[in-house]
């Protein structure tokens, strides 16, 4: 298995909710950042995607939370390749704090071009993200169980 990308960050006061945790929406932002500046180190940051006219545009996702984030924690966001592909390619997502899981996410997105019309995902960058290709069960496929 590949190593993931990695992206530290840190907690700041207005991403909590009234109890003090990092609201759950944040950490779609969280999860964002991380892949944009992913997507920067491999050589295929947005403006040259804009210039390539490829737009990567998300068409599911699952978050699991297990652990609250709180103010002044630093998060290390990894990210990595799950499987990819002719238009498509699906993404791992783990936030963790000191080693510890606290929420992991799966999103697919789509290859379109200017016109919203599909098509192939470059070759460079396929062959980019698979230097962090992860194993499937590297992080969580679906949402839990509800537990009563």
């Amino acid at each position: 298995m590949n190593e993931p990308a990695r992206f530290d960050l840190r907690v700041r006061f207005y991403e909590l909710d009234p109890y003090g945790h990092v609201n759950h929406a944040t950490y779609l932002q969280y999860f964002e950042a991380a892949r944009v500046e992913w997507l920067a180190a491999i050589g295929h940051g947005l403006d040259r995607l804009l210039a390539d006219q490829v737009q990567l545009v998300v068409t599911a996702v699952a978050v699991r939370f297990v652990a609250p984030a709180v103010l002044g924690d630093t998060l290390t966001i990894e990210t990595g390749m799950v499987g990819c592909r002719r238009v498509q390619a699906q993404w791992a997502q783990r936030a963790l704090r000191d080693g510890e899981l606290i929420a992991s996410q799966r999103i697919n997105f789509a290859t379109v071009n200017s016109f919203n019309k599909p098509v192939r995902i470059p070759g460079s960058l396929v062959e980019a993200m698979a230097a962090c290709e992860v194993d499937e069960s590297w992080a969580p496929k679906a949402l839990p169980d509800l537990a009563f």
